[in-house]
């Protein structure tokens, strides 16, 4: 039986006020971002972490394994410079399920030319049928999917 691969994981993150802002690194993934609240900053976080993981996902590398919070912490020393060391910081992990993140982010729609008889086409716009959605119900039946069965970037 194949083992299924496990889309969520959980990355060290760096939460540091500076100000009225909430700056944000990970070190995994080589992100900075920040938000206006430490709640703000940590869905800022695991939307960089979602975002980060699909776009190395759809140019075929593989995502950082998670790395302890020794090793983050070192990190976040190594890349401190004289204006700011996140090392000072909250550290915390934040969780990203990957498939879950490209499902809800990933539906960008694409245009295709469909050729249909005109008596057809006639007889759907009588009927004020919406073409696209009936073909996309049409497809995802004739096909058994539904938007959870893809994992595909276009």
């Amino acid at each position: 039986m194949k083992k299924e691969k496990n889309t969520k994981n959980s990355y060290p993150t760096f939460i540091e006020k500076s100000n009225e802002d909430f700056l944000v690194y990970v070190p995994d993934m080589d992100i900075y971002t920040e938000g206006t609240s430490l709640t703000d900053a940590i869905e800022m976080a695991r939307d960089a972490i979602g975002l980060k993981g699909i776009n190395l996902e759809d140019d075929g590398l593989e995502l950082p394994e998670p790395s302890s919070s020794e090793q983050a912490i070192a990190k976040a020393k190594a890349d401190a410079d004289e204006f700011f060391d996140y090392s000072t910081g909250l550290l915390t992990y934040v969780d990203v399920d990957f498939a879950e993140y490209r499902l809800k982010h990933d539906n960008k729609m694409v245009r295709r030319n469909v050729t249909l008889p005109c008596w057809l086409n006639y007889a759907a716009d009588k009927a004020q049928l919406n073409v696209s959605k009936v073909l996309q119900e049409a497809l995802k039946e004739t096909l058994a999917v539904d938007n959870s069965s893809t994992n595909i970037s276009c």
